[in-house]
Parts: structure tokens; C-alpha cells; sequence
């Protein structure tokens, strides 16, 4: 905070379900009454984790973080969402464009009914189902444009036809992987122990 100049954090996560998890929810707890934080929450934490949190915590996560998309819509985890009262945050909430995202038949036909690129189509949906998203880019256009998504509605067939993209798959990496994700997570702490020092990291993904 002293480096951001600023006297409290609007959100901060858990970024991986991984250690000692509750050590460090009770840190945050601790900084949130403090006010210090003003939200606390999860991030890649699957639907078992994230409820299990809501019940054995004394302040229940305020947000999950998971990767969501059309193509990985996390269906069942919002709906165990919904039900604590958990907001759902998406990341790489274009799916970085894997898999020809950007290019989909569907959400360009869908853009086009509107006038709008599948980016907005996207963001759009997101929105409607109730999911926190935070587009990232370096680019003024981009950016512009990814703000340019409350002139217009997706429709019942619209998003019915989204609906149905879903593949229930990451395109990236399952946390609950012990070897692609959860090994390889141990070791870069390890490393982290040792080095001191992330910059240089190489990612399996």
C-alpha cells in the first residue's frame, strides 16, 4: 500500500487453492476489519473449495476469481455462486482469444445483429449473467471500445446460442491437474524461497 500510496486495497485474493490457505484467509479477515481491505476473496478455487470456505471462515470469500469464457462458462460454479452470494470474477475473460475465440461464427453473427465486435459480444454476456470482468489491454482502442458495451442487449436466442458454446474445458490448465498445475506450483515456490525473485519465471501454459 505505502508503494501504491494509498491507505487501503478495494480487493484482494487468494490466488491459488494451494498451502496454507486458511493461515492466510485469516490474514486477510484480520486487514478487512482493520479496513484495510475493503473486499476479501478466492481465486481458482473449484466449486468443493469455494463452499467449503463459505462455511469454515468467519468472514465467507466476497468473490471468486476462475477462469470464464464461453467456451469454459463455469455453469455449476455460479450457481454454487449465486447461492453464497459469491460474486464470480472472470479471468481471461476472452479465453485469449485461444481456440479461435475471436473468431467464432456464433458471437460474429451475434456482433454483427448489433453492430459490435465479438470482444463486446462477449464482454456483454459476461455481464448479463452477473460475472465481474476486468478486460486487459495496453491499447487506447481497445479499451475504448471494451467500455462501449452498455448501448445494447443480448437477447433470450443470443444468449441461448452462447450458451451453448460451452465446453465445460480450460483452455489453459486445471488447478486440480497434481501434475500439470499443482507440482509445478510447489516447485516455483520453492524456487520463489530460494531466488527470491519471480520475474524470470517461465509458465507450463
Amino acid at each position: 500500500m505505502e508503494k501504491l500510496r494509498t491507505d487501503y486495497l478495494d480487493l484482494m485474493l487468494l490466488h491459488q487453492p494451494f498451502g496454507d490457505t486458511y493461515g492466510a484467509w485469516r490474514a486477510l479477515e484480520e486487514l478487512y476489519r482493520e479496513g484495510k481491505l475493503r473486499a476479501i476473496g478466492i481465486s481458482n478455487h473449484y466449486a468443493d473449495r469455494m463452499v467449503e470456505f463459505a462455511n469454515f471462515t468467519s468472514i465467507k470469500p466476497m468473490v471468486n476469481q476462475m477462469e470464464t469464457h464461453p467456451l469454459n462458462q463455469q455453469k455449476t460454479l455460479k450457481e454454487w455462486a449465486d447461492k453464497y452470494d459469491i460474486r464470480l470474477e472472470a479471468w481471461a475473460p476472452f479465453g485469449e482469444g485461444r481456440n479461435g475465440l475471436f473468431e467464432n461464427e456464433v458471437l460474429k453473427a451475434i456482433g454483427q445483429k448489433y453492430g459490435k465486435s465479438t470482444a463486446q459480444v462477449m464482454l456483454r454476456w459476461h455481464i448479463q449473467r452477473g460475472v465481474i470482468v476486468i478486460p486487459k489491454s495496453v491499447h487506447k482502442e481497445r479499451m475504448i471500445e471494451n467500455l462501449n458495451v452498455f448501448d445494447f442487449r443480448l437477447d433470450e436466442n443470443d444468449m441461448s446460442q452462447i450458451s451453448q458454446l460451452d465446453t465445460s474445458t480450460s483452455a489453459f490448465f486445471s488447478h486440480q491437474d497434481p501434475a500439470a498445475m499443482v507440482e509445478w506450483f510447489v516447485k516455483m515456490v520453492e524456487k520463489r524461497k530460494s531466488q527470491h525473485d519471480s520475474s524470470k519465471e517461465k509458465k507450463n501454459w
